[in-house]
């Protein structure tokens, strides 16, 4: 089942490190099948608030995710981000392609005893 690493990311002035990062983190990607979905777009916020840009990477699975993360190339890289970004990075298991969100709906109001 695809596996996504979202990033909410707040950047500040665009400096060499950031550069760096952008220019190497696909490299990083390649060994675990990952590709960005989503990177550097304009959000349109229509709930709530929402500081920044969102970045949505996905993988084949949640172990590819973890293990790209838990790398030694990404780890390396993840300062050059965190010094001058602030943000938070979350990775989560998609829904599989039969997903019905009633039947959920159904689980939860039965498990609720509603």
């Amino acid at each position: 089942m695809t596996a996504y690493a979202i990033g909410h990311i707040r950047p500040e002035t665009m400096n060499e490190d950031i550069l760096r990062y952008i220019e190497t983190i696909q490299s990083t990607l390649d060994p675990f099948g990952g590709r960005f979905l989503v990177h550097g777009a304009q959000v349109e916020v229509v709930e709530g608030p929402w500081p920044g840009t969102v970045v949505v990477i996905g993988f084949p699975g949640i172990a590819a995710a973890r293990a790209w993360y838990a790398s030694e190339a990404y780890q390396a890289l993840i300062p050059l981000r965190t010094r001058h970004m602030e943000g938070e990075v979350v990775l989560v298991e998609g829904v599989p392609a039969d997903y019905d969100p009633a039947r959920t709906a159904a689980a939860l109001r039965a498990g609720a005893g509603l």
